[in-house]
């Protein structure tokens, strides 16, 4: 069985990455090292994001929410007003943006044909997060 975190690893986090390394090149004017020391990642990584040949099976720009964050995350990376901690909670809640929209069914589906999207409670497209984060019980 695959996890959704490893499709999250292998598609949505190249696709949050290759968003924001497109912004800061292209819209902040910085160097592709540059991008790639604050992303904690290389320099060939940002020129693949860069240039569209990785991160690429989701626009995390189109999702609304995720986009707003992205943009928010883009602006305190250029302006160094976030740290790599900072940095971290930020891809995850764009990652769990993502998650809860329903834009990850399909690529656990293609990872792993057993999965049955309409009996999947993990991501939550229908908006049930009672799965999520079960309330804890009175003791």
């Amino acid at each position: 069985m695959t996890l959704p975190c490893e499709v999250a690893v292998k598609s949505v986090i190249p696709a949050i990455r290759s968003a924001i390394a497109r912004e800061l090149t292209k819209f902040y004017g910085l160097k592709q090292q540059d991008v790639a020391e604050l992303l904690g990642i290389t320099q060939t990584a940002v020129s693949k994001y860069t240039r569209f040949y990785r991160g690429t099976v989701i626009e995390v720009q189109r999702i609304e929410e995720a986009n707003v964050i992205l943009k928010e995350t883009v602006s305190m990376l250029a302006n160094g007003q976030i740290n790599k901690y900072e940095l971290t909670e930020k891809l995850c809640i764009i990652c769990g943006v993502v998650r809860e929209k329903g834009v990850m069914c399909e690529l656990c589906s293609l990872s792993d044909p057993t999965i049955d999207n309409s009996k999947c409670i993990v991501c939550c497209p229908n908006g049930n997060k009672s799965h999520m984060n079960p309330p804890k019980k009175d003791q």
